[in-house]
């Protein structure tokens, strides 16, 4: 999703409502300076146990769409600091809505899911708890809405700062990254993994579920439909293995796992989130969140590179926008929405905190800065394949 002026994307971007928090950008005349093209400033909140800060910027970007000039934007995000005003837990979110409601969608669950662990009692103690149970009582509430969610919904790449460690939830496949300095090399490590039919564990697991998984090239008869292996993404991405009921021809999602899509239920996905958790290290530079519309042609290491370019993340918030609209052009008549979170870590040493006291030092925080079924995955941390072209054939939910 790039410009909707479809040339560039310089245009103001639509924002979210959702970032709280603020860090004046100002100059040497005491003039705040908001960036050319992103219109922002770029915010900073620290994490006082372990004495280093988190610099940030996001930009979102509704898709050049042709076809649907009046389509909005259907990504959202959600930046929150000092969650339970503890001023050492901080979430950034993206949330990718998609079918004829997923601007709802994406926008009830940033705003929801949040309010769930902002008010669980057990999210200092055990955070993958209080993020399973906010997914699943944002997914239920969602579905007692008066939002349709039957054929719409939204997918949810989450990270939770808390002290020196993150804690990354997801249901879908947006994906966040992180940036380590080996050596003279910035390389990327997925802090996710895309739940998709290319994943066999997610294959099988909805199969199980009763879901029939095919291409739309075998759903229409142009491949034969009794073959179950689709090969890698960058390879087939363009016509995508993807889920549909039995004998019929919906709902086509082409994720395993997203929050809403009521009927998709029915055939296995789920808004049970992979949870991943990673301590944070000297030698990590930045993390990165972003909707598909980022990685649907740039790889995890693509985007760590052109990050690791700039100085200033709105500078790589607007090239990395640039360049996946460029790319989406290259391929397809249209672009996908974009929304990309970035955060700079700085100032982390391990002299910063002590580990040992770490849930006391959490704990503790809380009253001195007052005003303000378990899925844990570990990931393997490589720098991620190309993801695929969107399927050209048919327009399906998942879209």
């Amino acid at each position: 999703m790039g410009c909707s002026h479809g040339k560039c994307c310089g245009s103001y971007p639509e924002s979210s409502d959702a970032a709280s928090g603020e860090f004046r950008d100002v100059g040497p005349f005491g003039v705040q300076r908001k960036h050319i093209l992103t219109e922002r400033l770029i915010e900073s909140v620290p994490v006082p146990s372990h004495d280093f800060r988190l610099d940030y910027s996001v930009l979102t970007q509704r898709g050049y769409y042709p076809n649907s000039p009046d389509k909005e934007n259907q990504d959202s995000y959600c930046i929150r600091t000092r969650l339970q005003g503890n001023p050492n837990i901080h979430f950034f979110g993206v949330f990718d809505g998609h079918g004829s409601f997923g601007t709802e969608c994406s926008n009830f669950v940033k705003d929801r899911l949040v309010e769930k662990l902002d008010n669980d009692p057990t999210l200092v103690d055990d955070p993958t708890k209080a993020y399973n149970s906010a997914f699943q009582a944002t997914n239920q509430e969602l579905h007692e809405s008066l939002i349709d969610d039957s054929m719409s919904g939204t997918t949810a790449i989450t990270v939770l700062v808390v002290g020196d460690k993150l804690f990354v939830a997801n249901v879908g496949d947006s994906r966040a990254v992180i940036a380590a300095k080996v050596g003279n090399q910035v390389l990327a490590e997925n802090l996710s993994s895309d739940q998709t039919p290319f994943r066999r564990d997610e294959y099988e697991r909805v199969k199980l579920c009763g879901a029939r998984v095919l291409s739309v090239d075998q759903v229409e008869g142009l491949k034969d439909p009794n073959i179950q292996t689709w090969g890698d993404e960058e390879t087939y991405g363009n016509d995508p293995p993807r889920l549909w009921v039995q004998d019929e021809m919906y709902p086509g999602t082409a994720f395993t796992r997203s929050i809403g899509d009521h009927t998709a239920e029915r055939i296995g996905v789920v808004a049970d989130p992979e949870v991943s958790v990673v301590s944070i290290k000297p030698d990590h530079l930045f993390f990165v969140v972003a909707s598909d519309g980022v990685f649907e042609f740039l790889s995890s290491q693509t985007v760590v590179n052109m990050v690791a370019s700039y100085s200033d993340p709105r500078d790589a918030c607007a090239a990395i926008a640039g360049e996946s609209y460029r790319l989406w052009l290259e391929h397809e008549n249209r672009t996908d929405d974009i929304t990309i979170i970035i955060v700079h870590i700085k100032d982390f040493s391990y002299a910063g905190g002590n580990a040992g006291d770490e849930k006391s030092r959490l704990v503790a925080s809380i009253s001195i800065d007052t005003d303000g079924s378990h899925h844990t995955v570990s990931v393997a941390r490589n720098a991620a394949i190309v993801v695929p072209s969107p399927p050209q054939a048919l327009q399906l939910e998942g879209d």
